[in-house]
Formats: structure tokens, sequence, C-alpha cells
């Protein structure tokens, strides 16, 4: 079994015939050759004559399976827990509906805040430390538009700071977008800061993304400038655990 596994590997890494296949697998030929024509007939693999081989719909099925069977939430826990521990702050998982981010999981901090944020709610993109986050996998030329939707959503509710001026909105996630790591200046609930970084998937698509999020008197600037690489390198963590590569 393990050396057919290494068989598929050794495809799926473009050594697709025999002779190849062969010295990398340190295998006899007709040993190689008779694995391959097995898998060839189960749909592991795809012989494409003069070419070589390929790999097979079965295998493309079983990937599918794989990527439905590894929920986001459940692979994130564990890093969410340790970041949430590091920080002693309130930890958030976000994704994208629309223009809001729809919270997947909290973990609350242990300085005894209360936010508003909680599993299932929705909140504008444009606004807040995981939905800016997870703008930085959006074309920047839409960011506009969920700006202009997240102000719209400060006037229908008064409890929410005025958004900046947009164009030091546009200079700040320009910045944002090249260090992969955002901040949130209070800008979705007074009083509340946060950092956060998008979570990338074997595509290198942003399908998520996390925050820490604390008051203000316990973000300072300097530490939130010290928090982004710690919240990157746990969105790190979570992405690989998606199979994103580095």
């Amino acid at each position: 079994m393990l050396r057919g596994l290494a068989l598929l590997e050794c495809v799926a890494a473009g050594t697709n015939d025999v002779k190849g296949i062969a010295t990398r697998l340190n295998t006899p030929r007709s040993t190689v050759h008779r694995m391959l024509n097995s898998l060839a007939a189960e749909g592991y693999l795809h012989h494409v004559p003069y070419k070589g081989y390929l790999l097979g719909p079965k295998l493309i099925h079983l990937g599918m399976r794989a990527l439905e069977q590894r929920p986001l939430v459940a692979l994130a826990r564990p890093h969410l827990e340790a970041l949430a521990q590091r920080t002693g702050d309130t930890v958030h998982l976000g994704v994208t509906d629309g223009a809001e981010v729809f919270y997947l999981d909290k973990i609350p901090g242990t300085r005894g805040l209360e936010m508003r944020s909680r599993v299932g709610q929705r909140m504008p993109l444009a606004s807040t430390g995981v939905g800016k986050a997870l703008m930085l996998g959006i074309p920047p030329s839409r960011w506009r538009d969920l700006y202009r939707e997240a102000g719209e959503a400060t006037i229908a509710g008064s409890d929410r700071p005025p958004p900046v001026p947009w164009a030091k909105y546009e200079t700040q996630m320009a910045d944002y977008l090249r260090r992969d790591w955002v901040f949130d200046l209070e800008e979705n609930e007074v009083g509340v800061r946060c950092v956060g970084a998008p979570v990338r998937d074997i595509s290198n698509s942003v399908v998520a993304a996390i925050s820490v999020a604390s008051a203000s008197q316990y973000m300072p600037n300097d530490r939130m400038a010290e928090l982004g690489p710690v919240v990157r390198a746990t969105a790190h963590a979570i992405s690989e655990a998606l199979g994103w590569k580095r």
C-alpha cells in the first residue's frame, strides 16, 4: 500500500513514466509497470499514450471529499485556543458573506472584556479586524464599495464610530496588504481594537480570517505592531492545515 501511495506522489510531482518512477522509488520496472496498470484500472491514474501517467478521476473525487471532511472551525480551533492563551485576548474566526463578515468562532479573553461580536453574527467587512483581513483577498478595486457599505451601516447604527476618510483608509489597506495583517483602530466598536490576518487554502485564496481583539488600553500601538506577526503566524498555521504552502 505504501509503495502505491509513493507511486501516486511521484506522478503528482510530475514523474509520470515507468523508468522515472522506478528510479525514484528504487523499484524494478516490472513491479512499477504492474502497479501502474492496477492503479489505472481502478481509476486512480490515467494513461496517455506517449505521454505517460496522470492522476485519475478517482483521486479528484477523493480530494474533493477530503476538503468536505476538513471543516474550517475544527481545524482552526486548536490554533485559536493557543493564540487566546498566549495573548489573553478575545480571538475571532470569520468568513466573507457578501459585504459582511460572518463569525464562525469566538474564544473570549481572560481580561473580562465584553464585546458585541458573537458566533453567527454579521458585521461590515470594511470596519472590522476580521473583515479587513478578508478584504486582503478581494481586488482593491472593490474596496471602496465595501467601505461605502460599512459607512451606511454606521449611519444605521449610531453606536458605531464614523469611518475614517476614504483616502486615509485606502492608504492603510495598501499598507496592510503589503505586510499581510490588519488593524481595527476602534472603527467597529468604540474602545475595542483588533489585529487580524487572512487564512488561505490550497489554491492560495483567502477563505477566512482571524483576529485578536481587546480593550484599547490593552492595545497600544506598539503592542499591536508586535501582535501583527504573531496573528499572521497563527493564520499561516491554519492555512497550512487547509493545504496552503508558503
